[in-house]
């Protein structure tokens, strides 16, 4: 995560009253990640990771947490979206950005792995058909589709185990930010 500025980095999305009273000028995202850890603001702190992490590795911490919520069986679309996810991180083109964005569709955005897919289509390129004007994703719309791909992945099973799990994803994004 460099040595970016937390509060550079949160002036991008909304903050939780705990988390905004925690953060401080000084703070760097991986010093303020630890207070937010450390004060189990867990979805602050997905937000920070996401916003802090490249994009690449972002989704790839996206399609990791993914991956962790859907251990056993998995539907052929939940499947296919992640392995679109995988050959746009492997081979991050164009074809293969729009072939994460109808995967996405498939399987749904409301799903870890559509939210990571979805995440694939937002990084660049166009949100149009290939040969209408170029409509740029704002930044702001690939994080937002991790956020929500890590949420779904944290939440929508056994949300009694959110907190073990949040913490799990986090440790992940973290490696992942470490490995850059």
């Amino acid at each position: 995560m460099d040595e970016k500025k937390a509060a550079e980095i949160c002036r991008q999305f909304y903050l939780g009253d705990v988390a905004r009273k925690l953060l401080t000028p000084d703070l760097t995202a991986e010093e303020y990640l630890q207070l937010l850890i450390q004060n189990k603001q867990y979805v602050d702190a997905v937000r920070v990771l996401a916003y802090a992490l490249p994009t690449r590795q972002a989704i790839m911490w996206a399609s990791w947490c993914a991956r962790q919520f859907s251990e056993a069986n998995p539907s052929d679309s939940f499947s296919a979206a992640l392995a679109d996810v995988d050959k746009w991180l492997a081979e991050p083109n164009e074809e293969n950005r729009r072939a994460a964005m109808k995967a996405a569709e498939r399987v749904e955005f409301g799903t870890p792995a559509g939210s990571a897919a979805l995440a694939v289509f937002f990084s660049g390129g166009t949100l149009g058909p290939p040969d209408a004007p170029v409509i740029e994703p704002q930044k702001y719309l690939t994080p937002n589709a991790v956020v929500g791909s890590v949420l779904l992945a944290a939440l929508l099973k056994e949300p009694e185990k959110a907190e073990q799990k949040y913490q799990a994803f986090i440790a992940e994004g973290q490696k992942i930010a470490a490995r850059r």
